[in-house]
């Protein structure tokens, strides 16, 4: 029972905070010309686990990657799919979003042969590596900021922010789905400052850090753990579009099934029948939007607004930010937004796709749902 348990929380948590995408190569810092701003809906490039939104223009790099347990010293961070995932404005990535691995960590004070020494921090076991129990803010400083610019020089720490709700919302999920486990939860977003390759630049990192408390004997982990950066001063400018990036992936539901079968297999899980792997499915979903509000609202520390739109060719209702007056979109899931009343994009010269139909706002209550 303590095998199940824990592998199907891995499905359940680490599948629902997937947030990613693929977009071709390109060396602009603009997403198209003049103030018309073209996202292309393209796909993890990997696994076709997820599409998102990418500007016209900007490169991606990652996606889903998987762990030889062989060559990790153990199996730990082998059961799910993890991802390392960031879209660019150019190569260098001068302005960034991205997505940094669920990594699992195991905290010894506890165990007898941590208390004998066996386990220093640093050390393997069973292919998690030793470090004590961290809050989400130390684990943005002294883990994944490292993790992620091993080369950053120059370090001014700007701003820590506790974020109670985000925690608070995990807590209830895991507590509805599972209310015999005792994992707990912390979450904050550090603002920061420092050069890299001669660059200056300023970027936030949102983490969760769950800890798996008596049943997980001293693991814990982190979750959600992603950041945005620009050079220094450039923030604002570049608010609007990682909204529309964050807000836009659409999970593949055959892929999240896929996973949580060989997830099911590697942990050596017998589920009963189809229906509960539906069930996974749905509550993964369900998970992802759910959080992605609260995400998107402390993480992005209210830099741009969002508004609901129906598409036109789908009828279903799009979040997307409200910072442009006017968006459009057509079936192959290019998106445009301007300011330009007059502008349409099925007479612009400068677009080879067509079949382009305005989105208009949901109609709210008592006209609309």
């Amino acid at each position: 029972m303590y095998r199940g348990i824990v592998y199907l929380l891995w499905a359940c948590l680490i599948l629902a905070t997937l947030a990613c995408g693929n977009s071709e190569s390109g060396e602009t810092d603009t997403a198209s010309h003049e103030d018309v701003f073209i996202f292309n809906r393209v796909n993890e490039p990997n696994e076709n686990a997820f599409s998102i939104l990418v500007p016209e223009g900007w490169t991606t790099e990652g996606g889903i990657f998987r762990v030889d347990p062989t060559a990790a010293g153990g199996a730990a961070q082998s059961i799910a799919a993890k991802l390392d995932f960031a879209v660019k404005s150019d190569n260098t990535g001068t302005s960034m979003i991205r997505w940094l691995p669920d990594v699992l960590f195991y905290d010894a004070k506890n165990s007898p042969a941590g208390q004998m020494g066996m386990y220093p921090p640093g050390s393997n076991m069973n292919g998690m590596t030793v470090y004590p129990l961290m809050s989400a803010d130390q684990f943005i400083v002294n883990l994944a900021f490292p993790y992620a610019h091993p080369q950053a020089s120059d370090i001014e720490i700007l701003e820590t922010r506790s974020l109670p709700d985000l925690a608070g919302q995990y807590q209830q999920r895991v507590r509805e789905a599972m209310p015999y486990l005792t994992f707990s939860y912390d979450a904050a977003v550090v603002s920061l400052r420092y050069v890299e390759d001669g660059t200056k630049y300023e970027e936030t990192m949102t983490a969760v850090v769950e800890n798996w408390g008596e049943i997980g004997a001293g693991m814990w982990g982190n979750k959600e753990t992603f950041l945005y950066r620009t050079p220094i001063g450039k923030t604002s400018e570049f608010a609007s579009i990682f909204s529309v990036i964050q807000s836009s992936v659409i999970l593949n539901r055959q892929w999240i099934a896929g996973e949580i079968r060989g997830q099911i297999k590697r942990g050596e899980i017998a589920l009963n029948t189809q229906r509960e792997i539906q069930n996974l499915e749905n509550a993964i979903v369900e998970h992802r939007q759910k959080t992605n509000a609260e995400i998107h609202n402390d993480a992005f520390l209210t830099l741009t607004d969002q508004e609901e739109y129906v598409n036109p060719f789908t009828n279903e209702v799009e979040t997307g930010t409200n910072q442009w007056q006017n968006r459009w979109v057509n079936e192959q899931g290019q998106l445009i937004y301007t300011d330009r009343e007059e502008y349409d994009p099925n007479t612009d010269p400068f677009l080879h796709a067509k079949g382009f139909k305005r989105t208009p706002v949901r109609p709210r209550f008592p006209d609309g749902n």
